[in-house]
């Protein structure tokens, strides 16, 4: 157990469960400090076949907590960014992820799904992915992959418009494996796990391998970093963070870009 994180490995599963529930398990840098080694040691661990992600309560996850951004966007944090670190890891580990969504998956907790092999709904997701709300740009090679998996049409809408996709969306968009009722959801998601582990490791690894362009994908994360860096310091992110902040709407009209 680490803080907000329960770490868990049985019968060649590690499950990850986000365990802030009382912040809708909004990500601080300790939470993505804790998965980034807990992802590691799966990877170096033979009797860790596959990871599962959940989260306790009502939402998987509300995304990056704004305080660290907002801490950010003053200049009040200067240490590398354990969400940019997460990503990096996430998107390298070889072995499978599984996720387990319900409620909102917002920021992080849907760019980290297209990193994951298999991703089970419950009927009350919504995936939502509110970067340039927060006067941000999309992380996670998310601006490259998601529009390769859904269309440049619905992704921008995402992106640009903050529009969430409810889980019928999603599984028909081809974002997620199955969508399930709630009470359901982490067994499906637990099941197909097991099934994994049943399945030749080197198999497993050398197909999701085959299946994802590590170069493009570390390339894109590169790029979306500086940029993202870049924001944080700017007039429009610190308006939205204040506003967010004094609970009102941002306004950007005069701001330039």
């Amino acid at each position: 157990m680490t803080e907000h994180v329960k770490i868990e490995i049985s019968d060649g599963v590690m499950t990850l469960t986000l365990q802030r529930p009382e912040k809708k398990n909004a990500l601080t840098g300790a939470m993505y400090n804790a998965m980034s080694a807990a992802l590691g040691q799966a990877e170096a661990n033979a009797s860790v076949r596959v990871v599962l992600f959940q989260g306790d309560g009502d939402s998987f996850t509300a995304g990056n907590d704004l305080a660290d951004f907002a801490s950010q966007a003053r200049g009040e944090s200067t240490v590398d960014s354990p969400a940019h670190h997460f990503i990096e890891t996430i998107s390298k580990v070889g072995k499978p992820l599984v996720a387990a969504v319900q409620g909102n998956a917002v920021g992080v907790g849907t760019t980290m799904l297209l990193h994951c092999d298999l991703v089970y709904l419950a009927d009350n997701a919504r995936l939502i992915t509110p970067f340039v709300n927060l006067a941000l740009v999309p992380e996670a090679a998310s601006s490259w992959l998601l529009p390769l998996r859904i269309g440049h049409a619905r992704a921008y809408a995402m992106f640009a418009l903050g529009e969430p996709m409810d889980a019928a969306g999603a599984l028909a968009s081809g974002l997620a494996n199955a969508v399930v009722p709630a009470a359901d959801l982490r067994k499906k998601a637990h099941d197909a796990a097991i099934a994994l582990t049943r399945r030749p490791a080197g198999s497993l690894s050398l197909t999701k391998r085959l299946m994802r362009e590590h170069q493009r994908i570390a390339a894109q994360i590169a790029a979306e970093g500086e940029v993202f860096k870049e924001r944080l310091a700017t007039p429009e992110a610190r308006e939205a963070f204040a506003a967010f902040a004094e609970r009102r709407p941002p306004d950007f009209s005069r701001l330039s870009a």
